[in-house]
């Protein structure tokens, strides 16, 4: 790698036609490009890319001197116009790697209109990306439009019509806006697919279609995905041109920097092993539960065992899903309860400790959970529950990808802790509890 024009891509389970150049690769994942060429000419620094001195001068000034692996390959890349296909782990920085071309192209050509479009699979995904662009971007460059649903369309729009070059966007916003004619890409140079494993979980596909098809075909295209799944594959196939074929680590197994471990317990005694792990833990924890109503119940009971926890789901309104992201980002909320639905909006630096309540639907979601932890060089710990009727199920999620957890026992504590719950030792008055914007608490 990079890889141009691949014939056939094989991953694991899969196998699916790009296109017709005759010649055939097996996608290995890597740490750098695999080519000799590519590795003398690895970045070790962002001073080192063919960019201006301005956005130089912006990476510095906040704080960005020495890239990640995914950010030294694909941004020479970008910057000489290629399409870009990467795949990598989440805290990878895979943002930075497409904003600095986008900053570099809205720089050199200032040619009135939106000139790139960034599309991610959820509201705080766009968020966040928007906030990163905004400071990096400087007084020489607009605001971002920010285009999702949940928020007032009267600040977008007018962000728009103010002349935002970059727009950061979730498929079916956009698609609204563009059936109402409310904004148009004639100007458009870049195209930016971020997650877009995630985007078609979603059932984004037909808006992410019906979009491309009114961008101009005459652009550059990138796209960042954390998996190569078919639907991702013939995503690429019919948008991108001879893309360079970037893969970094292995996207279908934790990172290296995570240890991940099980517990075996019965349903009665989950809750205590929860708060056990929790009370052992300094740093901010991240807690997955399978469905919006156990995410709910979960919050509500380490809210009244004394923990201060929040929680996100498909369900909150947008102002509680920033709430809670807002108040776990600035240590209000040592604990943040989710679903996987909403997991790919958390972008929250230092996450010490992820555990899944409920086990993951499918193996998938298993890596994304876990990739909430142990990122940018950090170490991380993920602890999973299951109970004995449960056992089949967690060895085929570790065969599926092809890991071994650490079995371990639950500590002493729990006893005591499952104690005190029973009679109400440590509780929180109801009164005393922290409400997110318009929360209400349900008796459990």
């Amino acid at each position: 790698m990079p890889v141009v024009c691949p014939h056939r891509v094989r991953i694991p389970k899969l196998q699916v036609k790009l296109g017709a150049c005759g010649n055939k690769i097996r996608v290995r994942a890597a740490t750098a490009p695999a080519s000799r060429k590519d590795k003398r000419r690895t970045m070790q620094n962002f001073s080192e890319l063919k960019i201006s001195n301005y956005t130089k001068e912006r990476l510095a000034l906040a704080n960005f001197s020495i890239p990640t692996p995914v950010q030294a390959a694909a941004i020479p890349q970008a910057l000489e116009g290629k399409d870009v296909l990467a795949t990598a782990q989440t805290g990878t920085g895979k943002t930075l790697a497409f904003l600095i071309p986008v900053i570099e192209q809205l720089l050199e050509h200032k040619t009135a209109g939106i000139a790139a479009l960034v599309l991610v699979p959820t509201r705080e995904l766009a968020m966040q990306v928007v906030d990163q662009y905004n400071a990096l971007r400087g007084k020489q460059l607009s605001p971002a439009a920010l285009v999702v649903g949940g928020l007032p369309e009267a600040k977008q729009l007018s962000a728009i019509r103010a002349g935002a070059r970059l727009v950061v966007a979730t498929p079916g916003r956009l698609e609204d806006y563009l059936s109402r004619k409310l904004i148009n890409f004639r100007a458009l140079r870049v195209l930016v697919l971020d997650e877009a494993d995630r985007m078609l979980d979603m059932g984004f596909l037909p808006a992410i279609r019906r979009i491309a098809g009114v961008l101009p075909k005459q652009r550059q295209t990138m796209c960042f995905s954390a998996t190569l799944e078919a639907s991702v594959v013939h995503l690429v196939n019919d948008y991108m041109k001879t893309p360079v074929r970037l893969a970094f680590g292995s996207v279908l197994k934790p990172s290296e920097n995570v240890r991940v471990q099980a517990f075996e317990v019965s349903g009665d005694r989950k809750q205590a092993v929860l708060q056990s792990l929790l009370a052992k833990e300094t740093g901010r924890c991240l807690v997955f539960a399978r469905t919006k109503r156990g995410t709910e119940k979960l919050a509500n009971n380490l809210n009244r065992e004394g923990f201060t926890a929040a929680m996100i789901h498909g369900d909150r309104s947008q102002s509680q899903r920033t709430a809670a992201l807002t108040g776990f980002q600035q240590g209000r909320y040592r604990i943040l309860v989710a679903t996987d639905l909403a997991s790919r909006g958390i972008h929250v630096q230092d996450i010490a400790h992820v555990i899944n309540y409920d086990l993951p639907e499918i193996a998938e979601n298993f890596i994304h959970r876990v990739g909430r932890t142990g990122r940018a060089g950090k170490m991380g710990v993920a602890s999973t529950l299951f109970g004995r009727d449960q056992r089949s199920e967690l060895l085929q999620l570790e065969r599926t990808l092809g890991i071994k957890m650490e079995r371990k026992q639950p500590d002493g504590d729990v006893a005591v802790i499952e104690e005190r719950s029973r009679l109400g030792i440590g509780r929180v008055e109801r009164a005393r509890v922290d409400r997110l914007p318009g929360e209400v608490f349900h008796a459990v």
